[in-house]
C-alpha cells in the first residue's frame, strides 16, 4: 500500500518524532525495531547501546501513543555478518571502517525494506537528517537543513530504488525543534542523550572489541619512523588508524603520528603532522545518485571523514566502480576504508570507500 509507512525506531527522539510526523501526514504507520544483537553476546551491559530493553520498550511506548502497531525484528545475524564481522576483519588489515555506513547499507535499507515490503508498506522512514526529491525522474539525496545534524554522508550508498521508497521526515526541521515537538507530545524520550559511540562497543575502546571477538593471532610488531628507524613496540595493528596520536605509548621527543600501517611487515609508521598530508585518493565501490556516471573530469566537494569538512576537489571515474580524487589542497588524515562522499552543492553525487 502506497499511503503505508514502516518507520525505524530505534527508541530515541528522533525517530519518535519522524513516526510522528508521518502519522501527522497521513500514512497509516507501522512502528519496526530491529535487535541488532544480544548485548550479553558482546559483554556491553543490558542498560547500554540502541538493542537494550529500555530502547525497545521506549520506541514500544512511543508507537503505543500514536496508536501504531509495534514490532521487534531479529536481524542479529545480518548485523554479525555485514558489520561487526567486516569491523573487526577491516581493522585486522589496517583499514578504518564505517559501521554506520554498512548498518544502513546493509540493515534499514534492505533487511527493514525486504521486511516493510512483506508487510505491504510502500515506504520506509527513518529519523535520519537528510532530504530527498525528486527532479527530473530521478531521486536525489540532499543535506538536511540544520548541518550540526546532517547526516547525508552516511546515506550515500543508498540506490534510486530505494531512495524512491524512503521518507525523511526530520531532513527540514533543526534538532531543537524536534525536542519541541517530542515534549509537546510528552514523548518518554524527549530530553533523551543522543547516542555517541558505535552501537556495539562500549567506550570506544575498539581494540578491546576486536581482541575480544577476533578469531586470528593479533601479534605484536615495531612502531617505526618513515626513514625505517625503530621507536618501540606497538600492540597489534588493530589498536591504530591513521592521524591516531594518543595511545600510542610511547616517550617520543616530539608528538608523532600514525601515518600508515604497515600488514605484511606488522608495522605501524610514525610521522609528523606534515606528513599526513595528501592532494589525492582513488576510491572503488562507487555508488552514484544524482549522475548515472562522471563522463569526465567534474568539479565537486568532496569529504573524506564524517567528522571532516568538504573540500574542492576535481573527480574522474577510472573504471564501473572506481574513482580517482585531486584536492584542491592537501587533506588531513585521508584514511583507508574510510568513505569519500561528493557534493554538488547541497546534491549528494555519490561516493566510495576510499583505497
Amino acid at each position: 500500500m502506497k499511503d503505508r509507512a514502516m518507520i525505524a525506531m530505534s527508541g530515541g527522539v528522533d525517530s519518535s518524532v519522524a513516526a510522528f510526523i508521518m502519522k501527522e501526514k497521513g500514512y497509516e504507520c507501522i512502528g519496526a525495531t530491529m535487535k541488532l544483537f544480544s548485548n550479553e553476546d558482546i559483554d556491553i551491559p543490558r542498560d547500554r547501546s540502541c538493542c537494550s530493553l529500555e530502547d525497545v520498550e521506549d520506541a514500544h511506548g512511543v508507537a503505543r501513543k500514536l496508536g501504531m502497531a509495534h514490532y521487534v525484528f531479529n536481524f542479529s545475524d545480518r548485523f554479525k555478518e555485514t558489520v561487526i564481522d567486516r569491523f573487526i576483519d577491516a581493522y585486522e588489515h589496517g583499514i578504518t571502517p564505517n559501521p554506520c555506513i554498512d548498518c544502513n547499507r546493509y540493515l534499514k535499507f534492505e533487511k527493514l525494506f525486504q521486511r516493510a515490503a512483506e508487510l505491504e508498506c510502500g515506504f520506509v522512514a527513518t529519523g535520519h537528517y537528510a532530504r530527498i526529491e525528486e527532479a527530473n525522474g530521478r531521486f536525489l539525496l540532499k543535506k538536511a537543513l540544520d548541518p550540526s545534524k546532517d547526516q547525508s554522508y552516511v546515506l550515500y550508498s543508498m540506490s534510486q530504488e530505494q531512495l524512491s521508497h524512503t521518507v525523511f521526515p526530520l531532513g527540514s526541521l533543526f534538532k531543537t525543534q524536534v525536542r519541541e515537538i517530542a515534549e509537546a507530545n510528552g514523548f518518554v524520550n524527549a530530553k533523551k542523550h543522543d547516542s555517541q559511540d558505535i552501537c556495539f562497543i562500549q567506550n570506544g575502546k575498539y581494540g578491546d572489541f576486536i581482541r575480544a571477538h577476533s578469531k586470528r593471532p593479533l601479534p605484536e610488531g615495531d612502531f617505526v619512523s618513515k626513514d625505517g628507524k625503530a621507536l618501540g613496540r606497538h600492540k597489534g595493528i588493530y589498536n591504530y588508524t591513521i592521524g591516531q596520536r594518543r595511545g600510542l605509548g610511547l616517550a617520543l621527543p616530539a608528538s608523532m603520528y600514525v601515518c600508515e600501517i604497515d600488514v605484511e611487515n606488522n608495522r605501524v609508521i610514525l610521522g609528523y603532522d606534515e606528513d599526513l598530508y595528501s592532494s589525492s585518493l582513488d576510491a572503488g565501490e562507487l555508488n552514484l545518485i544524482a549522475v548515472d556516471n562522471i563522463p569526465g573530469a567534474m568539479r565537486v566537494k568532496a569529504k573524506t571523514r564524517y567528522s571532516h569538512m568538504e573540500d574542492w576537489a576535481t573527480v574522474e571515474q577510472t573504471g564501473d566502480s572506481e574513482i580517482h580524487l585531486e584536492f584542491d589542497r592537501p587533506q588531513r588524515a585521508i584514511t583507508k576504508g574510510q568513505a569519500v562522499v561528493l557534493y554538488d552543492g547541497d546534491i549528494v553525487v555519490g561516493g566510495g570507500v576510499i583505497r
